[in-house]
């Protein structure tokens, strides 16, 4: 019997499918996309074994639903696939992007401003158990969200943020959207995530968050009308309970 010929190439192809595989079990773990995936590679590995059993009626049935099984898998991850290349851009191509300088001007001028704003409003808020939800763009384009609420446009302060999610005013119900540091539009809908393993106590406005977090690779602060409390989500996570001094941080590492 002779050996199996290995080489360097299939060393490379193996380790560029576990890359992939990886990947997208990091974006669908604790997601019911999990148990599809799942069900998916079992029904592709019976396929297999039936095939070198050469049974052919089933190798046959089974063979028309691989046939379309791409087509099948853009359907059904859809929402997946647009947050794994949403995730290769962001990571491999946007962060390449922005050279140290450019990054060092942008943070300079703008970026410790407006976590510091969004980090004392968000205090401020806290201590009146003030509930507020707030979108931070970075990369992926939010029109789509923004345009569900109203346009500002205005330059970003505390108490401008305070008002718009003072409990009384017109546009508190619904997040503030901040694009290109300036409040770009408020009272905007947000996709609320699927997520099963979220914990039940959370409310919607946390919800929202790890959801916009999720299909886009924008930065969410929610303050709990609750508890007082300011959580922070971001890549489909949320740390709750932070204070403002580790917002201001987290705010100023995520742009």
């Amino acid at each position: 019997m002779e050996f199996i010929n290995f080489s360097f190439i299939d060393i490379i192809d193996i380790l560029m499918v576990a890359f992939i595989l990886y990947q997208v079990y990091q974006l669908i773990k604790g997601t019911a996309a999990l148990n599809i995936f799942i069900a998916i590679i079992l029904f592709y590995v019976i396929y297999l074994i039936v095939r070198a059993l050469k049974m052919e009626l089933i190798s046959m049935i089974l063979g028309q639903f691989i046939g379309v099984g791409m087509i099948a898998l853009i359907i059904l991850f859809q929402q997946e696939i647009r947050r794994f290349l949403l995730h290769i851009g962001t990571t491999y191509i946007s962060k390449s992007r922005n050279s140290v300088i450019s990054r060092f001007f942008s943070k300079a001028d703008h970026s410790f401003t407006v976590a510091s704003i969004v980090a004392e409003a968000c205090n401020n808020m806290a201590g009146k158990k003030t509930g507020a939800l707030i979108v931070l763009g970075q990369t992926s384009s939010l029109q789509i969200y923004a345009e569900t609420g109203d346009i500002i446009n205005a330059d970003i302060n505390v108490r401008l943020l305070e008002n718009i999610f003072f409990k009384n005013a017109p546009l508190h119900d619904g997040a503030v959207i901040i694009l290109n540091n300036k409040i770009y539009a408020a009272r905007c809908m947000l996709p609320s995530s699927e997520n099963p393993n979220i914990p039940a106590y959370l409310g919607m406005r946390h919800r929202a968050a790890i959801g916009i977090t999720e299909a886009t690779d924008a930065i969410a602060v929610v303050v709990s009308e609750e508890s007082g409390t300011i959580s922070y989500a971001e890549d489909g996570k949320i740390e709750r309970n932070i204070s403002p001094e580790q917002l201001i941080t987290l705010l100023e590492k995520g742009n």
